[in-house]
């Protein structure tokens, strides 16, 4: 068995950005996207349906990474989900595994070999069959130890290797019983081998290449403006598309954005990332205004090689100098909840951390005291995100008020992580962060914020701390555990060990806002992760 998780060599900050789409790309597409595929024929009825574009409005970058085996960009996250399938996907909010390139679940999810056929008359966008050979492709990509995929970080440690069967038949090879893995099986989507195999390929889909197998194929790509989508008329699997047409726009900031789905000239039927100040006035105006709870949350990264942050009791005290109440009731106008764990409190693996940081000005100050850290000023470096800075002037006067002077210096989040990239002193970030993108396990969402080769242990200088090491071996224990329970209980065990420690830790989880014309369209769910989901949608 090989161990490719700590042999994979940890990318630079910008870099990783760029391949995982917080930083925009260079270029945009070649016209072989407008090449892929005929125009579909598929009915897709109601009145006008067949000629109508369904117009969505998405609050995020559209230029970020479309490279599947990389990207934690939420527009291209979502929109891959259109246009590329997995051996198995997952329900948008469920999560519950689901055939798609594959015919069936595996019969035996416990055990060390699943082995899956895929669809028959199953098809890339360009007419080309989908055979073992893409898959096995695919698989090698995000398992290759060379190459440090993000996607590695879900599969590496349990899947050992994917085996070409027949021209239709794979067989998935872990290192342990992980029936978890099931539901991950989403994440490694089947791409095919002719594509991307060709010189430069890799960096034309950080560009926006995208050729998959899904119920949609792309139409144009433009950066900073919008994507397009056509239905697929070759698409013979079980997520039939309901429009023809898809307009999906990049608009960034707020009021740009709730313009385009409200009042007389509204332009679009969908939007994510609603703001709360808007909600009541999209209600009245007859939309639909619904939240997803998860692990969307403000945290707080602390240097530890930056003294005093490297004494657990300093870190302790700034946690509970914050009045997270009134952040929650000011800042997030009651859409949100105080962390008491780093999972949500929605998270099936969630139970009440040993350590909870509830607001107490007197404990802080008398953490701080013991630490010795008097006179302390602190120059909280934060990413701009407009949410994240509606709650930072509570973060201030919380920590004025036991005594610690506060400067805020929010920055274009590229400028934030440029700074860690090349290792400048800092002393704490604030920033967001939502695992819930690549699923619900609390294994996968622990391993996205920590693990010895993980790049956000670099930028808190922790991962060599004793505690640390310990902490990555609990990790690797509870992954292999293969009774559920007891795995449960050992993860919740060493978050309490994160909690306690608060190196990298939640302050606020909150509510993400999703609005829709819902006399236009059904079968519309909030998410609680940025994007949308139309797979289930039709026009009403």
């Amino acid at each position: 068995m090989r161990d490719v998780t700590r042999a994979a060599p940890a990318p630079d900050r910008r870099s990783f950005l760029k391949r995982t789409g917080a930083l925009g790309a260079a270029a945009a597409v070649s016209s072989a996207l407008s090449a892929c595929g005929p125009e579909s024929t598929i009915d897709f009825g109601g009145p006008g349906g067949g000629e109508r574009t369904l117009t969505a409005v998405i609050g995020y970058g559209n230029d970020g990474s479309w490279d599947p085996t990389q990207t934690a960009s939420a527009f291209s996250m979502a929109a891959n989900n259109h246009l590329y399938e997995g051996l198995l996907d997952t329900d948008p909010i469920s999560r519950k595994p689901y055939a798609a390139l594959a015919t069936r679940l595996p019969k035996n999810p416990g055990g060390t070999s699943w082995t899956f056929t895929l669809r028959a008359g199953a098809t890339f966008h360009d007419g080309r069959p989908v055979t073992a050979d893409d898959v096995v492709f695919s698989y090698d990509r995000i398992l290759d130890p060379t190459i440090p995929t993000l996607g590695k970080n879900f599969f590496a440690g349990w899947l050992d290797e994917v085996r070409k069967t027949d021209a239709r038949t794979v067989e998935l090879v872990l290192k342990f019983p992980f029936p978890e893995g099931l539901s991950r099986l989403t994440l490694a989507k089947i791409m095919p081998r002719h594509v991307f195999s060709r010189p430069g390929a890799w960096d034309d889909a950080i560009k926006g290449l995208a050729v998959g197998s899904g119920p949609y194929r792309q139409t144009a790509h433009h950066p900073k403006s919008n994507t397009t989508f056509a239905a697929y008329a070759g698409y013979n699997g079980p997520r039939r598309p309901a429009f023809r047409k898809m307009n999906w726009l990049t608009i960034v900031d707020a009021a740009p954005r709730v313009a385009r789905i409200s009042g007389s000239s509204a332009g679009a039927q969908i939007s994510d990332n609603i703001p709360y100040a808007n909600i009541e006035q999209l209600r009245s105006g007859g939309l639909a205004v619904l939240g997803g709870a998860g692990m969307n949350n403000l945290f707080l990264m602390f240097n530890t090689r930056h003294k005093p942050f490297d004494d657990v009791r300093v870190r302790q005290a700034l946690h509970h100098a914050i009045d997270t109440e009134k952040m929650v009731r000011v800042a997030l106008k009651g859409h949100g909840t105080p962390a008491s764990s780093f999972l949500d409190e929605g998270n099936p693996g969630y139970r009440r951390a040993r350590t909870v940081y509830a607001y107490n000005p007197r404990k802080a100050k008398a953490l701080l005291r013991a630490a010795g850290a008097s006179g302390l000023k602190i120059d909280l470096l934060a990413v701009n995100v407009s949410w994240i800075v509606d709650c930072l002037p509570t973060v201030k006067a919380s920590w004025d008020a036991i005594g610690v002077r506060t400067t805020l210096s929010p920055q274009e989040t590229t400028a934030v992580f440029t700074k860690l990239d090349q290792k400048q002193d800092f002393q704490v970030v604030a920033a967001a962060s939502n695992p819930n993108q690549f699923g619900l396990d609390a294994d996968l969402i622990m391993r996205y914020n920590y693990g010895p080769a993980n790049l956000w242990m670099g930028y808190t200088r922790w991962a060599d701390d004793p505690i640390a090491q310990a902490l990555f071996r609990d990790m690797d224990r509870a992954t292999r555990e293969p009774d559920p329970q007891r795995k449960k209980t050992m993860i919740q065990d060493y978050i309490d060990v994160v909690a306690e420690q608060a190196v990298l830790y939640p302050v606020v989880h909150n509510e993400l806002m999703t609005a829709w014309d819902p006399r236009t369209l059904t079968g519309t769910k909030a998410q609680p992760y940025p994007g949308i989901n139309l797979l289930q949608a039709k026009w009403l």
